[in-house]
């Protein structure tokens, strides 16, 4: 019990994300640039997305969830770790902890749903396009987001509760720059190992399954895109879908490499520059991705620059 109490009134020891490298300034002022493109490339995108009628779709719904998950993963962790790098304070407390490992462990698992759910809008787009507006219908949307909060919110809770139990009674320094469920088990002085084992089967269930969903998909998509005569029709399915893959790619090639690759076979710096990946450079370039390549996003981006221009100075 003694255990339990001093994990919970102790703080932890965050390790810098740029402890391992010479160039910290450099590196300090290349993640403050990638956190503030991010910031603004998401939050102009949800603008858009809320102000642009033509983009009141299923699809545009879809994308706007993404974009509050981007906007989400920075703010837990780049705020945390540029405070103490300006700071040189490295200390994050029990509740702070607690805070980044719910809230990263939400998002991630929503996330991988809503991919997986937006694969399956773009299944019905192309392939059943007479169906859509039924298949897709608002209640639908409402239901598939939804159920990938629920679904968020129901393993942040267990895996945090679970995670925070054991006592840390040992070092307290977590060799990460935020707090993550892999790093923060190796400090734990309890056997860990059951529950590592249920992370890792949870794990492949939650990525496993999506993936499985994505690839059925767009197996149906490529197929049906083959199949068209219209090559206007055909370059814009392609386009549409080959954003959307090139997303699930950023997204899941990190989080497997992070939760299906035993922790034997990664060092905590090559932890670091994954978790760096997924919860910073992927929400950077998700807007970037499908704004440049989206012709109804630039199309409102010019009607709203346009409009600004009109108005009387």
């Amino acid at each position: 019990m003694g255990d339990v109490n001093q994990s919970v009134t102790s703080d932890f020891i965050l390790v810098s994300l740029f402890s391992h490298s010479g160039s910290r300034q450099l590196l300090f002022s290349l993640v403050t640039a990638m956190f503030t493109m991010g910031l603004l490339g998401n939050t102009i995108l949800l603008f858009l997305i809320r102000m642009d009628s033509r983009l009141h779709t299923p699809m545009y719904f879809l994308l706007s969830q993404l974009s509050l998950f981007d906007v989400g993963f920075p703010l837990v962790t780049i705020p945390k770790m540029a405070s103490h790098f300006l700071q040189g304070e490295d200390s994050i407390s029990f509740g702070g902890c607690a805070a980044q490992i719910f809230f990263l462990t939400l998002m991630g698992v929503a996330e991988g749903i809503l991919l997986a759910l937006m694969s399956y809008d773009r299944y019905v787009a192309v392939c059943h396009p007479l169906q859509y507006p039924v298949l897709m219908r608002r209640q639908v949307c409402l239901l598939m987001v939804g159920s990938s909060w629920l679904a968020g919110v129901l393993n942040a809770s267990i895996q945090t509760s679970i995670t925070l139990h054991f006592p840390y009674c040992a070092s307290r320094i977590v060799d990460h720059f935020f707090c993550e469920v892999p790093a923060l088990l190796k400090l734990s002085c309890a056997d860990t190992s059951a529950y590592e084992l249920a992370l890792s089967t949870s794990g492949v269930l939650i990525l496993v399954l999506p993936l499985f969903l994505i690839a059925a998909s767009y197996g149906h998509v490529l197929g049906a895109v083959i199949r068209m005569r219209s090559e206007e029709a055909r370059n814009k399915a392609f386009t549409t879908c080959s954003s959307h893959i090139t997303v699930v790619g950023l997204f899941y090639g990190a989080a497997v490499f992070m939760y299906m690759v035993p922790g034997a076979y990664h060092s905590p710096p090559q932890d670091n520059v994954v978790s760096l990946f997924y919860s910073l450079v992927t929400p950077t370039l998700n807007p970037l991705i499908y704004s440049l390549r989206n012709r109804e996003v630039r199309m409102a981006l010019v009607k709203v620059l346009s409009r600004a221009e009109l108005r009387p100075k």
